[in-house]
Order: structure tokens, then C-alpha cells, then sequence
């Protein structure tokens, strides 16, 4: 399924994809853990399609979960950790800058 999911996903396919990312990440949240690495893959997966197809916000919320768990798993300063902590700065500073780019100069 996850497979199928990363296919969609390569074509477009963002709801096809993100549906059957979300079936695949509670499945494994549910029968692994919160922190084992393939959930944690299959939250990247779904961090990733959530970002592509618009929805940064609960592609951010998302990155927040996997990068605690990430810390918690590899420790905080391992590179992947930190390496994901880059990619959740970045994606936030995003998020500020169009919030920023759509106040009018009255919103202050």
C-alpha cells in the first residue's frame, strides 16, 4: 500500500496518495509504535504530499510529531535529527513568509 502511495504520489495523484498514506501511517502506528522507523517513514511520506498538495499546516504539525520522535530515537544530535530540524525550520520560515506576503501593510 505504501508503494502504491509513493506511485500516486510521483503522478500527482495528491488525495489518492494522502489516503492511502494516512491508512498506511495508522496501521503502523498501531502495530509497531509511534517510533519505529517505518512509521516514522511513512509520516515523512505523509508530511511530504501534505506540503506538495498545499497543506502546509498540517504538514508542519506533522514534521513537529516526527521530528520529536525522531530526537527520541536517534538522539538530538544525531545528523538525521538534525537534518530534520533544518527541514521544520525551513518549512515554517515558508509559512511565515506567506502569511507575511498576504497581510496588507494595515495588518501590520
Amino acid at each position: 500500500m505504501a508503494n502504491l502511495a509513493s506511485t500516486y504520489r510521483g503522478q500527482g495523484r495528491w488525495d489518492a496518495s494522502e489516503e492511502l498514506q494516512v491508512q498506511v501511517l495508522e496501521a503502523r502506528t498501531r502495530n509497531l509504535c509511534a517510533d519505529h522507523p517505518d512509521t516514522l517513514t511513512s509520516m515523512n511520506n505523509l508530511e511530504l504530499t501534505w506540503k506538495r498538495s498545499g497543506k502546509e499546516t498540517e504538514a508542519v504539525r506533522l514534521m513537529e510529531d516526527y521530528v520529536r520522535f525522531r530526537k527520541r530515537v536517534l538522539g538530538f544530535n544525531h545528523p538525521r535529527s538534525i537534518s530534520s530540524c533544518r527541514a521544520l525550520d525551513t518549512w515554517k520560515a515558508e509559512q511565515e513568509d506567506v502569511v507575511l506576503s498576504t497581510q496588507s501593510p494595515e495588518d501590520g
